[in-house]
């Protein structure tokens, strides 16, 4: 073994910058062909230029609102936190109610009898469609955005889960019978730890769904948070302000998809190390 060998956290971090530029390259020259092309004449009032949203997010992040007669300043930080609240309520809900649900359809034949059938029916409803219904039963407010997002996140952490279980390894399944642990212990020591993978990809397509899901609600449902500046902007013909929205809950969506993918890597470390 010689000395001038790379260790591999050494080589992960010489990847970065090149990792770092393949990652920006798409994206910047998205950006200037939009620049481009908000800068034609013909785009005037229809498409702002790149530059322009960027005027328009400072001004709403940082400017002073004064009297609050401007919705469009200084009301950033309030409306991304009222919309990643209800996220988190609604997400939440569907991890506390759709995790033990999917184990339970993909172990239980029988749950999976009584249960998969409803499951597998109403999941292809679009949130849109319980916006009358959630409306009509919690009003113009915030349970029914948390109603709505709950139902947007819940159906993929069930599914995959459900899949998650049913993919359990039959020898690990013997093997812990044969040692005498109970249903109860299966289900928790066995088949569990073997459903995490599945679980954390229903985790991941959940928490996207749940951003859709806010986003849907909040520009009929309430009166606050992304959507429905969002929405509001476009009534009134800010453009860049609707742009700015738009990539505000990119952002949004992406840091709380890296925490998720954070959080696996800890939770299953073992699955990663061992296929190196």
């Amino acid at each position: 073994m010689t000395s001038n060998a790379i260790s591999p956290r050494t080589k992960r971090r010489l990847q970065a910058p090149r990792r770092l530029l393949m990652g920006i390259a798409v994206p910047c020259a998205l950006l200037l062909v939009w620049q481009v092309v908000g800068q034609q004449a013909s785009m005037a009032g229809v498409v702002p230029t790149p530059l322009e949203v960027i005027v328009a997010w400072r001004d709403w992040i940082f400017a002073d609102p004064g009297m609050g007669l401007n919705p469009y300043l200084g009301t950033w930080v309030g409306n991304v936190q009222y919309s990643t609240l209800r996220v988190a309520q609604g997400f939440a809900l569907a991890l506390v109610l759709g995790v033990p649900l999917g184990l339970m359809i993909g172990w239980s034949r029988a749950v999976a009898l009584m249960l998969d059938p409803m499951v597998q029916g109403m999941r292809p409803i679009p949130i849109t469609a319980w916006l009358p219904f959630s409306i009509a039963l919690f009003g113009i407010r915030d349970l029914g955005s948390v109603f709505l997002i709950f139902l947007g996140a819940f159906y993929p952490i069930v599914v995959n889960t459900t899949q998650g279980a049913r993919d359990v390894d039959r020898n690990l399944v013997r093997a812990a019978a044969m040692m005498g642990c109970s249903s109860w212990q299966m289900l928790r020591r066995v088949v569990l730890p073997s459903a995490m993978p599945s679980l954390f990809t229903g985790l991941r397509l959940g928490l996207g769904i749940a951003w859709t899901a806010v986003i849907v609600s909040e520009m009929v449902a309430v009166k606050s948070g992304l959507g429905y500046v969002l929405w509001d902007a476009y009534y009134v013909g800010r453009m860049d302000i609707v742009l700015a929205d738009m990539v505000s809950i990119g952002i949004m969506g992406y840091i709380s998809d890296r925490l998720i993918v954070w959080l696996e890597r800890h939770v299953l470390r073992w699955r990663i190390l061992q296929n190196y």
